[in-house]
């Protein structure tokens, strides 16, 4: 029976002890403090017995990593399963020290209870004790996607109504009557206040996620505006970090430097426009598109004043229904009759020397022959081995991928993965057990490729996969072709800037 597994220093103080069978503290801190006292330098043994209870240990740089069993255990088993206890520490320590050991301490027993049960060792590996303290499930990942596409709806439906209802509000100003009562309320006044605020919270949720402008220049500035990015998103994460969720930052992270090292340095004009897209999508292993919402806008830099009195010519090619929405301070009949963004008052300037958001689109779909690039990856079980299939096909072939990094999560422990054949370039990530393949570009020369590797491992191991790229080229054919003054309609020099990136792109 093993009795208890310990981390000692070389003077025997415990840092970490779980003991299988009932010891009093004194006890064990009486043992681990008598073990080195008890070892014979001249020899080269890795046990050690008293009349009690048998030592056996394995040195780990400044630290002993201890056995304590009693004298008719199994010492072969005992020095397989101190084995696995070795092989455990450097899972969750960065380092063999102290320090290093205390904080990650409850890691440690919980992982060493997944060794020994009850004194007696489990048939496990270990992969399978990686798996089983972090109790990660594909169900409630699957359940969270689920959830957070109908609190879309829902939010959504939200802004409907409160449209309707403030349309209802001015309608009845209008013709003079008096305005529906809202929940109980019967005065207009306060129906119409309690509409306000909520139209007004709903839209400020509701803002689509697009990249913050470049700080503006200091000092008073009356020109119209969009707003930034909501206090309620960060509070939202922080709320879910504090919960214990996981936020991957990391495709944002790289999507962005991946930008700055892909943009060119351009030549900009005195009328500049940088067009970005951002797409976040969510796949079944299976197949199946489970939510795809990309979010576009046009930004609108000017930087000499005499160009300040402008419409922008757009040209819009989609077909896939998207949904546009222009600044409130935009001419609306004008865009919608000659696809021309201008002023409500031809008068007035655009602001000089900031970015201005003036035409933003959105599209939400779960049609499959949307997906711009799609993922199948195909894991089967081989013996103790996996063998891993996974290819990519280019679907939209008027884009063009830069920088794409497909990331394939691994099993923990198990050592680095057999690559066969390979498009492209990999790199592997043993800290944090997951498979990078690089592909500088995809475009329609190169549509479709493949990866095939074997590890050990079982195939929910390899899910969910993650995708991040660049483009230059945006997924909805919307473009400013030409720019114009509005005084004598006379054509003026621009220069654009387009960007693809991506927010999420899962395969779960």
């Amino acid at each position: 029976v093993l009795l208890a597994a310990a981390v000692c220093t070389k003077a025997g103080k415990a840092i970490v002890s779980r003991q299988f069978v009932e010891m009093t503290r004194t006890r064990i801190e009486g043992l681990l403090a008598a073990f080195p006292k008890l070892m014979n330098t001249g020899k080269q043994h890795t046990f050690v017995e008293t009349e009690s209870v048998r030592y056996v240990y394995q040195p780990m740089e400044k630290l002993y990593m201890v056995l304590i069993t009693t004298k008719n255990s199994n010492i072969l088993e005992d020095l397989e399963t101190l084995r696995l206890f070795s092989r455990v520490i450097p899972e969750y320590c960065r380092a063999l020290e102290e320090n290093e050991i205390s904080e990650h301490c409850f890691d440690l027993i919980f992982a060493f209870d997944e060794i020994v049960a009850l004194g007696y060792r489990e048939n496990v590996n270990l992969a399978q004790i990686r798996t089983f303290t972090e109790m990660d499930s594909h169900e409630e990942k699957v359940f969270r996607a689920v959830r957070e596409t109908q609190e879309r709806e829902a939010k959504a439906e939200m802004r409907r109504k409160a449209k309707e209802l403030q349309q209802a509000r001015r309608d009845a100003e209008r013709h003079g009557k008096k305005a529906p009562g809202f929940g109980g309320f019967g005065s207009s006044a306060v129906s119409g206040g309690v509409t306000a605020m909520i139209t007004e919270t709903i839209i400020e949720t509701e803002k689509p996620k697009v990249a913050p402008a470049p700080a503006r220049p200091s000092g008073p500035s009356k020109a119209l505006k969009l707003g930034a990015k909501g206090k309620e998103v960060d509070n939202f994460v922080d709320k879910l970090k504090s919960e214990g969720e996981n936020i991957m930052t990391s495709v944002g992270k790289r999507s962005a430097e991946a930008a700055k090292v892909l943009a060119p340095p351009i030549n900009m004009e005195s009328v500049h426009m940088k067009i970005e897209e951002k797409i976040s999508l969510t796949c079944g292993r299976d197949g199946g598109l489970q939510n795809m919402e990309l979010h576009g806008m046009i930004m609108l830099h000017i930087s000499d004043e005499k160009f300040a009195r402008i419409r922008l010519h757009v040209e819009n090619e989609d077909k896939r229904g998207v949904q546009l929405q222009t600044h409130p301070n935009v001419d609306k009949k004008l865009f919608t009759t000659e696809s021309q963004i201008g002023l409500k008052n031809p008068e007035k300037s655009f602001p000089i020397n900031s970015d201005v958001g003036v035409l933003k689109w959105r599209l939400q779909t779960t049609e499959e022959s949307f997906i711009p690039l799609t993922i199948n990856c195909w894991p089967s079980e081989s013996g103790n081995s996996c063998d891993v299939n996974i290819e990519y096909e280019l679907q939209e072939e008027s884009l063009e991928l830069n920088d794409v990094t497909i990331t394939i999560p691994l099993p923990s422990g198990v050592g680095a993965p057999v690559i066969g054949e390979i498009d492209g370039e990999y790199r592997h990530d043993s800290r944090r057990n997951l498979l990078e393949w690089c592909l500088p570009v995809i475009d329609a020369k190169n549509k479709s490729g493949s990866l095939e590797f074997s590890i050990a491992g079982q195939p929910n191991d390899f899910f969910p996969v993650q995708v991040s790229f660049v483009s230059k080229k945006n997924y909805c054919n919307i473009q400013v072709t030409k720019v114009t003054q509005v005084d004598g309609n006379s054509p003026v020099r621009f220069s654009t800037e387009t960007t693809f990136l991506v927010d999420k792109y899962e395969i779960l």
